[in-house]
């Protein structure tokens, strides 16, 4: 099963009143275990850079002149998440935006359903508690030292750990509980062993069987083995 653990940044809280993306980063996940492979990008947002928005991660104007406009990586960015499940933490914020940017751009818009919303997973498994990235990371022991300003690839990566923790560790079931592909046509009983055809041969030799009674034989009438 391959999932996209997925995080963006941003010039603010809404693309409806001109805020843009400014930072893509994406882990891929296969069988709940990281690949290597990454997706990541910055982006010309074409306007400037609030204050409030480059305290939180310090891309600022001149940093961002040079990179490439969404139009020109939107297309490429769909084609490395395909269909797969994405992984954020709030998700209706990514999601959001992204799909501000694709929809100006005339791209598929990535449905709801595809998100796997990490917040509200974290909210579920410990009500009350604080849910942030950070927080998570305390709580699992996550070392995010290296997260002194927000960047999209590096909270992706620390909250691939984060969703791994969070739905039971790095293997939550060493695949035990994974069901086999059936191809089409095949039957969808579950599968049950059966008796073999013909039974093993015995392992014990007729000398080692000879051996084995002469032993017990000397052992007396009382011999556990006798009694079996």
């Amino acid at each position: 099963m391959r999932e996209i653990v997925l995080d963006t940044e941003t010039t603010g809280f809404d693309p409806q009143t001109g805020d843009r993306i400014v930072e893509i980063g994406a882990v891929e996940l296969m069988g709940h275990m990281p690949t290597g492979r990454t997706y990541h990008q910055y982006i010309n947002p074409e306007r400037g850079m609030p204050q409030e928005a480059f305290e939180v991660h310090g891309l600022g104007d001149e940093f961002l002149r040079d990179k490439p406009k969404f139009a020109a990586v939107g297309q490429a960015f769909l084609d490395f998440i395909k269909d797969s499940k994405l992984v954020i933490h709030n998700a209706a914020f990514d999601i959001k935006f992204l799909n501000a940017e694709l929809g100006w751009m005339g791209l598929p818009q990535i449905p709801w359903e595809q998100a796997i919303d990490t917040l509200a997973i974290a909210r579920k498994k410990f009500p009350g508690s604080p849910s942030s990235l950070d927080a998570l990371c305390r709580r699992f022991g996550i070392d995010n030292s290296s997260r002194t300003l927000h960047g999209a690839l590096l909270d992706s990566e620390i909250l691939a750990e984060v969703y791994l923790e969070l739905i039971g560790g790095k293997q939550p079931d060493f695949a035990l509980s994974a069901q086999p592909e059936r191809k089409s046509g095949e039957p969808t009983s579950e599968w049950t062993p059966r008796p073999r055809p013909m039974p093993l041969p015995a392992r014990i030799s007729d000398k080692e069987k000879a051996a084995h009674a002469e032993f017990v034989g000397k052992m007396g009438g009382d011999a556990l083995w006798l009694k079996a």
